[in-house]
């Protein structure tokens, strides 16, 4: 069985941007591709895992989605890092859905497309719901950045934040994660 972490993409892997939907609006955290490479090279898959909500709003088309994504995994494809797949729950929050975080059904998904063992992967993200679908898919941590709306969640959901592990960003995560036996 394989390893893998599990990362959200706006206010995680790149900028906040409320509804991104141009790929010229892309930006990468500073260190985020070393940071993904080095967990790469310890042998981990990586994963995006991303509620698109603007499309079930209509406020703009899957195929703004996947120009976005496009660019992203060009940006991090030249830091040396590629992701294994990406899984995108477009419905808006409203909306039945099989995927929508904080529903853990894509990390099964990976489970069983992948082969991936849930107990010794990681979730990563900056909001509330990202920890949950881990916690649901039963990984070994969720881990909470404070970059995006990361320090927002950590104040307004303290309480139940016990669980989580929270860092200031995926530097510091994946130096977490790195530490871990």
């Amino acid at each position: 069985m394989k390893r893998a972490i599990f990362l959200d993409r706006d206010g995680t892997l790149i900028a906040e941007k409320d509804y991104l939907c141009d790929p010229a609006q892309v930006q990468v955290f500073s260190g985020a591709a070393v940071a993904l490479k080095r967990l790469t090279d310890a042998g981990f898959q990586l994963f995006m895992v991303t509620n698109q909500s603007g499309v079930g709003r209509g406020y703009f088309a899957m195929a703004d989605v996947d120009k976005v994504n496009a660019r992203v995994l060009a940006e991090f494809r030249v830091g040396g890092v590629t992701f294994q797949k990406i899984y995108i729950a477009p419905e808006a929050p409203d909306q039945p859905s099989r995927g929508r975080k904080p529903s853990p059904q894509f990390l099964f998904d990976a489970r069983e497309e992948y082969g991936i063992d849930l107990a010794n992967s990681f979730m990563i993200g900056d909001k509330l719901i990202d920890l949950e679908c881990g916690w649901n898919a039963g990984v070994r941590a969720s881990i909470l950045v404070r970059t995006g709306y990361g320090a927002e969640t950590e104040q307004k959901f303290a309480s139940q934040l016990v669980r989580a592990v929270v860092v200031d960003d995926l530097r510091a995560a994946a130096d977490w994660i790195l530490r871990q036996k």
